[in-house]
């Protein structure tokens, strides 16, 4: 079945969300009307969310996740195969998190994305990441994130 909808619209719906944390619940991100479920897609979800701080750390063991970064700027941590990078994002961005890696976003100033996102999902409200592993991140010892790089990826089909 064709599904159309107006993004705008359903953005122009959501509040702002200021001062998130890594301990914000889902039950608080849904009260504050800042998050909502756009729509199932094939093995998940498409959410849409606004807000400003941080998130929890999380990863989908069973697919890639889609985001693309609507407005405003985000700085996204990811870790994976042992590794921790940074990436200042800003609107207009569009990329794909790799299955099984795990990430949080952190906006200072806001922002507003949507992502596809397969379930199930693992979630942890640790400050740090792991690079110990396949486990979650569980321990403020664990080395943190702490490469920014500005994401500059080439065109699809540019030489």
């Amino acid at each position: 079945m064709l599904a159309i909808t107006d993004l705008n619209a359903e953005f122009a719906q959501l509040n702002m969300s200021r001062g998130r944390t890594s301990q914000t619940t889902a039950a608080e991100r849904q009260e504050s009307q800042s998050f909502a479920r756009f729509m199932p897609y094939r093995d998940g979800t498409i959410f849409i969310t606004k807000f400003a701080g941080s998130g929890h750390w999380e990863r989908h063991p069973k697919g890639d996740e889609i985001v693309q970064i609507i407005d405003g700027t985000t700085t996204l941590h990811v870790v994976s195969e042992g590794r921790s990078e940074a990436f200042n994002l800003s609107a207009g961005a569009f990329l794909i998190i790799p299955q099984g890696a795990w990430h949080r976003f952190e906006s200072a100033d806001g922002v507003s994305w949507m992502t596809a996102t397969p379930q199930p999902s693992d979630f942890s409200s640790v400050d740090e990441p792991t690079l110990r592993g396949p486990g979650p991140p569980s321990s403020a010892a664990d080395r943190p994130c702490t490469t920014q790089k500005a994401m500059r990826a080439p065109r699809v089909g540019a030489a």
